[in-house]
């Protein structure tokens, strides 16, 4: 299972930490293993429709027991109706074992289902019920209102006859008894539709209470079988330590896995080393494929783990080695790199470099937010007016008081605010014009936060102009892009809305340079925020502020 790099990998040195999986840069011998994977998929044929629909892929370098250098490849899920393939690790548990429970338990439950559509699909469906009642409903209101509008000529011809003043005191005796006899009869209709469409409904209510009983064991079933199922899943880790998927998700937010938790190929890698004594160095996923409709996906390209499913298991697993520092923990905090371009009783404008975050982080990380605040700590409320992305510099605009900063995020709601930004996007778009605007509504991706996806059912308006400047090479690590230099004018502020409009198929089709969410990681992500105006609050003077971007 374990493969061997087929050329001489001395001259590249082994990385002192393990990858920290859900933001990181491929260590070169993870690049050199993806490779090897990628021209084993390249050479299944056999494969190539399915492998075109996409699917995420893992690779695992790992030391043996002999000090000799190798890796693991791995899939998500299962792959051509299998979960065992000769080049791939194992599942940690096989789900499509044919004789094993899971399958057997699962034509149970596909049973219950067949005998579901077909009573569902007969004439006493609760379907079939409901557009039967409604029917009846129609003629017995039909029927009422018929009554009704035969009393009321009725009483009309009664009241003129009494008007008339010339019937005798029996006459007007009969005619209250013909009223009476009337509401009599209306309500005999009434109560007879009552009693003729309880009659129907109880027809249908032992296929009725069949289809409830079957869809409340179906339920049960499916219940039970999903904790039977993630109790086979004993993940382990570096210190020997093992936990079914139920313990390690019992102290999180969530408390029970997700579906499909434990079937990604990140936990599937981990396992297989820790199972055979082999010392896990580094390790990387690639998407390999087309885009899936809403998420951004590109082919060939680098991935974190999901966070849904994959953080809390993740982390169980590498306790006991020595992982990388999470990044996002790690941000620029140098107060001096903060440069303050424009200031007033009221308002900052500061110029926010790449690294640093806008406000503080769940772990206190420092911010502008913060380093503003020890900067004027005479100041009645420092309050950021809006954001930028900890990977984006460029212009942002501070309100020294909550009046100031409530009256500019009003022009921010009104879409009074003027903003440019500049960014390099890795590749040159194709079928694009010079100018235009890429409409795509997101929403955020709830199962991997922070990533945003295109929605196009639930997501809010999104809109870009763009304007492509010139097409340009880059140099990152030695190596030169071919890039496209662009200017951004975002008409609505969606969280990483330009960062998804620039990769997205349907928007440039060419993520920004060096997104490490959207595209591949790089010395910094090419996105400024370049120019800003809007209105003083206070003075009506027109601001307008420009910092060249640094790239």
């Amino acid at each position: 299972m374990i493969h061997y790099f087929p050329n001489d990998i001395h001259d590249i040195a082994l990385p002192t930490l393990f990858t920290y999986p859900f933001r990181y840069t491929p260590h070169p011998l993870s690049k050199l293993a993806a490779e090897e994977v990628q021209a084993y998929l390249q050479s299944r044929t056999d494969w190539h429709e399915e492998l075109q629909q996409g699917k995420m892929f893992g690779v695992l370098v790992v030391k043996d027991t002999q000090g000799k250098i190798g890796f693991l490849a791995a899939f998500s899920g299962n792959l051509a109706g299998s979960n065992l393939h000769p080049y791939f690790v194992p599942p940690v548990y096989d789900l499509l074992n044919p004789d094993g429970y899971f399958k057997e338990e699962e034509e149970q439950i596909s049973a219950i289902n067949r005998q579901l559509k077909e009573l569902e699909a007969s004439s006493y469906s609760p379907q079939s019920l409901a557009q039967k009642t409604l029917q009846l409903q129609a003629e017995a209101q039909a029927a009422i209102q018929e009554q009704k509008q035969a009393m009321k000529e009725a009483q009309q011809k009664r009241n003129e006859l009494r008007q008339s003043g010339t019937l005798t005191e029996e006459e007007l005796e009969a005619l209250i008894k013909q009223s009476q006899a009337e509401k009599t009869k209306l309500k005999r209709i009434k109560n007879s539709w009552k009693d003729y469409i309880q009659q129907q409904i109880n027809l249908y209510t032992p296929w009725i209470d069949q289809i409830d009983a079957l869809k409340e064991e179906r339920k049960k079933r499916s219940a039970a079988l999903q904790q039977w199922i993630f109790q086979q899943f004993r993940m382990r880790n570096a210190l020997g330590e093992e936990k079914d998927l139920f313990e390690i998700f019992d102290q999180t937010f969530q408390q029970l896995p997700p579906a499909g938790t434990g079937e990604c190929a990140a936990p599937k890698l981990l396992q297989y080393a820790y199972r055979e004594g082999l010392k896990p160095i580094a390790m990387a996923e690639f998407w390999w494929g087309d885009s899936p409709k809403g998420e951004i996906r590109r082919h060939g390209q680098y991935y974190p783990a999901c966070k849904h499913k994959c953080e809390p298991v993740l982390t169980f697993m590498l306790q006991g080695l020595k992982v990388e520092p999470n990044p996002l923990l790690c941000t620029n905090t140098d107060a001096n790199q903060l440069i303050i371009i424009y200031e007033d009783e009221h308002l900052l404008v500061v110029n926010k470099p790449a690294g640093m975050l806008s406000v503080p982080g769940k772990n206190g990380q420092a911010s502008v937010q913060s380093m503003l605040e020890e900067q004027y700590p005479e100041a009645s409320g420092l309050l950021l007016v809006h954001r930028l992305d900890m990977d984006t510099s460029g212009l942002l605009v501070v309100a020294k008081d909550k009046q100031t900063h409530a009256l500019i995020q009003e022009q921010f709601e009104k879409r009074l605010v003027q903003k440019r930004y500049i960014a390099l996007l890795e590749g040159i778009p194709t079928n694009k014009s010079n100018k235009g605007s890429i409409h795509l509504p997101m929403r955020p991706d709830y199962d991997n936060c922070p990533l945003q996806i295109v929605d196009h059912l639930n997501g809010k308006n999104a809109t870009t102009r763009y304007e492509i400047r010139e097409e340009c090479t880059h140099l990152i690590e030695g190596k030169e892009h071919a890039c496209t230099r662009i200017v951004y004018y975002p008409e609505t502020g969606r969280t990483h809305q330009l960062r998804v409009h620039s990769a997205h198929p349907d928007g440039m089709d060419c993520p920004i340079l060096g997104d490490p969410l959207y595209g591949q990681s790089a010395d910094r992500m090419y996105l400024h925020a370049e120019s800003i105006q809007f209105q003083h609050p206070w003075t009506s003077q027109e601001m307008k502020f420009i910092q060249e971007a640094p790239f």
